[in-house]
């Protein structure tokens, strides 16, 4: 499975994903930041339809909201 954490530095919704990520050990997710990589963020936008961030790309389908994604994580832990 793929994983791909879209998100920037000053967002404090982004920070709560990676804070989560961080505590719970997980190695098995790319960190794309669309505000040092200009084709992260065109990426996002052409298939996530916008530029919201954070964004977990499961597999190129995108998941948004933080509380959403961490439940994503929490349900399907690393392999």
């Amino acid at each position: 499975m793929k994983l791909e954490l879209y998100k920037f530095d000053g967002c404090p919704f982004c920070r709560r994903v990676i804070r989560y990520i961080e505590e719970s050990g997980r190695k098995d997710i790319s960190f794309c930041d669309i505000h040092k990589d200009p084709a992260s963020r065109r990426r996002l936008i052409k298939v996530g339809g916008k530029e919201q961030v954070p964004c977990l790309f499961v597999d190129d389908a995108p998941l948004y909201e933080s509380a959403d994604i961490i439940r994503w994580l929490e349900r399907h832990p690393e392999e």
